[in-house]
């Protein structure tokens, strides 16, 4: 019974000792199986990590270029802004030189305005020396033209002309017989000053004796047709 019960006790210990490596196998076969999937579970997330990376290296790239593209706009407008520095540079003295010349030039104009001012001045003066002159030359010999031109044709007599003076009935004589003149013109055939012969044609026109043209300046006289008839009716008799 000894060795049987050794063999017993042999093969119990050999079954123990297989359900142990059995149970020992299982529990290897599940962590491997674990680690199996675990692996699998860890290189999907390293795939997925890396295409993140691979993105973000992407993105990277692009932002890089784009940094790259603003680095070298930034160039350019440093490079414009520095010619438009030069630009400003020249337009600033340019300006500066446009001021001192307006300044000179307003200096000029304010020089010239005073001189201008002065000739005024010294033209009225001349004027109103001129003016007094004739007024003067008229009160000490009015009458001395006059006297020395008589009318070649006898009318004085004739009713309408009653009230002219023998200059007067001369205008109308040189007006009837060469037609129409102006007011310097008949000065030079009367030998009268500016203003009196200005005078004296104004009063003839506005006293009817004769038609003045506007159209022109100086303007011109002639003899209206009711006085060129009366006129020529007295040359006939004469």
């Amino acid at each position: 019974m000894g060795p049987d019960l050794f063999l017993m006790v042999v093969l119990l210990l050999m079954l123990v000792t297989v359900g142990v490596v059995f149970l020992y196998y299982r529990r290897i076969r599940r962590a491997q199986e674990a680690y199996e999937e675990a692996k699998s579970v860890v290189g999907d997330v390293i795939i997925s990590f890396n295409k993140q990376l691979e993105r973000q290296g992407e993105r990277l790239d692009t932002v890089t270029h784009k940094i790259d593209a603003l680095s070298s706009e930034s160039e350019k407008i440093v490079e414009e802004m520095k010619h438009y520095d030069g630009q400003m540079a020249d337009l600033t003295s340019k300006i500066k030189a446009t001021l001192e010349t307006d300044r000179e030039l307003s200096t000029r104009f304010k020089e010239v305005d005073e001189r201008i001012g002065g000739l005024v001045t010294t033209q009225k003066e001349m004027l109103q020396k001129i003016e007094g002159f004739e007024k003067k030359v008229e009160r000490e010999i009015p009458v001395m033209p006059e006297a020395k031109i008589k009318a070649a044709i006898p009318i004085k007599k004739e009713r309408a002309l009653a009230p002219l003076t023998e200059t007067e009935l001369n205008v109308l004589e040189v007006l009837a017989k060469e037609g129409r003149k102006t007011a310097p013109e008949i000065r030079e055939r009367i030998k009268l000053t500016r203003e009196h012969t200005a005078r004296l044609m104004k009063k003839l026109y506005e006293d009817g004796y004769l038609e003045r043209d506007t159209q022109k300046i100086p303007y011109t006289y002639r003899v209206r047709e009711e006085m060129l008839k009366i006129l020529r009716k007295g040359e006939a008799k004469a």
